[in-house]
């Protein structure tokens, strides 16, 4: 037994050495991502959430500005997720009432950046929101014609050959 003991502890001291190194150094850049957790209307109770994803090492500051000024009623964190590839992940929300025309940032600073990530949000009013959504769905039906009357004019074009056909009445 004592002999199993220290070939162990000589293969995890062997192994540390090897690996120490190397995540120490290491350092991954965090992926931001800002959404609401909700498709609700402006002036109702809703949740921002701030994803940021991937990073290592784990220290991580994450904050919530509004229209530049920090938020801190209201902020709610899940604390520091393993991803299971020795990176991190972790989930900053914010309980707002947005007002048209508000931004909302989240603001990340790590290690292995050199200056702090910032991702917006911006608080639209229905109507630009209806405006934008009927620009996106004009364009989609636009797409829809255009490759209809592109069907259409290639079907047509493939049964003329070229070559007019000669019969009883030429």
């Amino acid at each position: 037994m004592e002999q199993r003991r220290a070939a162990v502890d000589a293969y995890c001291r062997h192994n540390y050495g090897v690996f120490d190194g190397f995540l120490v150094q290491r350092q991954t850049s965090p992926t931001v991502t800002v959404y609401p957790a909700k498709t609700q209307r402006l002036q109702h109770h809703n949740l921002l959430v701030c994803s940021v994803n991937g990073f290592y090492p784990g220290n991580i500051e994450v904050r919530w500005l509004r229209n530049g000024q920090e938020e801190e009623a209201g902020v709610v964190s899940t604390g520091l997720i393993r991803n299971g590839d020795w990176t991190f992940q972790i989930l900053v929300m914010l309980e707002t009432v947005p007002q048209s025309g508000e931004v909302y940032t989240c603001q990340v600073q790590h290690l292995s950046l050199t200056d702090p990530v910032s991702v917006e949000w911006r608080a639209q009013s229905e109507s630009a929101q209806s405006k934008m959504l009927s620009g996106v769905g004009g364009f989609v039906l636009g797409l829809l014609f255009l490759g209809a009357g592109l069907f259409i004019y290639f079907r047509n074009q493939k049964g003329h050959s070229g070559l007019q056909p000669t019969g009883l009445l030429s």
